[in-house]
């Protein structure tokens, strides 16, 4: 059978570090306030000149570099982002563009926080359906641009970034011994749409709008929603927690990673955490933390990997790599 396994990773970041003493002078709050109750000690703030896109093309590159191909190899584009360069049309045809690639298609995929987790599934289906060979997937995020800055629940939790992976076609004997994509698990319901959302839209304010959140009401929901979602993907792939080599989670809490992680039985040395370094970067989170691990060297070939993710929406998944 057909699988899409992982070739390359890769990740940008803006220039600017915005450590949790710069929130000082701007909102009541303080460093050890900050991390105690997320994690978070920094996060990067794009500068004027640094875009969605330019982040996702650069991102691009890095993974591209790092599978040893060229744009030109690449069949298809699936940017996750809630924060698109423009309204239409989609960033990741401006990426394809910025990559000189003139082939193909791309389109961006909205799903927050959950979206690199959707687009990893979605570039499965293409691959598997034979639609394309190879796909970039592509997560980035300028989130600093639809921050309440005087809102001090919200922005401090928030980063800049992007994140990228290049899945490409592969045999597989159809077990769990096989490289790539393995199985997935993916959810949304939009009873919660009040609890984490942007109150503004084209077609209702005509405005941007800011992120408003209720972030005990996300607390409260994200530990089993998550769980839910990892336990569907281990009984469709017939594993356990015990087979897991690395976890890769949202960078959202360090909280809500850590009693996720005890709830499923997954032992702490195999939960890769940049939370403290990111924040909460949404649908980049997921891959610049599989960036850190791989390029660290924790992340190997052969390895089991588990990404999970929860946004607004609510939406929420897990996918499954053999790396």
């Amino acid at each position: 059978m057909i699988r899409s396994v992982v070739r390359g990773t890769g990740a940008a970041l803006p220039r600017r570090i915005m450590k949790n003493a710069d929130f000082e002078g701007m909102v009541e709050t303080s460093d050890e306030w900050i991390a105690q109750r997320t994690g978070i000690r920094q996060r990067h703030i794009a500068a004027d000149d640094e875009t969605t896109a330019s982040l996702g093309e650069a991102a691009a590159r890095a993974a591209l570099a790092d599978a040893g191909l060229t744009p030109d190899d690449i069949d298809l584009i699936v940017l996750a982002t809630s924060t698109p360069n423009n309204t239409f049309p989609a960033t990741a045809v401006e990426i394809q563009d910025r990559l000189g690639m003139h082939h193909g298609f791309a389109f961006d995929m909205q799903a927050v926080c959950s979206g690199f987790v959707y687009a990893v599934t979605t570039a499965d289906l293409y691959i598997r359906g034979g639609l394309a060979k190879r796909v970039l997937v592509i997560g980035s995020e300028t989130f600093s641009r639809i921050l309440d800055w005087s809102d001090r629940s919200t922005c401090v939790l928030f980063g800049d970034g992007a994140g990228a992976l290049v899945l490409e076609a592969g045999e597989g004997g159809g077990t769990i011994a096989d490289r790539g994509v393995l199985a997935a698990s993916l959810r949304s319901d939009g009873t919660h749409k009040d609890k984490l959302f942007v109150d503004g839209g084209p077609s209702t304010t005509g405005t941007v709008g800011h992120l408003r959140m209720e972030g005990r009401e996300v607390f409260k929901h994200a530990v089993g929603m998550i769980t839910d979602v990892i336990e569907a993907t281990f009984s469709a792939a017939g594993i356990t927690a015990d087979d897991l080599d690395w976890f890769v989670p949202h960078q959202a809490n360090k909280r809500i990673i850590d009693a996720s992680a005890k709830k499923l039985g997954i032992a702490e040395q195999k939960v890769v955490v940049t939370v403290n370094l990111h924040g909460n970067t949404s649908a980049a989170s997921v891959p610049l933390a599989l960036s850190v691990a791989v390029a660290d060297g924790r992340i190997k070939k052969g390895d089991l990997v588990l990404l999970e993710a929860m946004g607004g929406g609510f939406t929420w998944g897990a996918v499954l790599v053999r790396w």
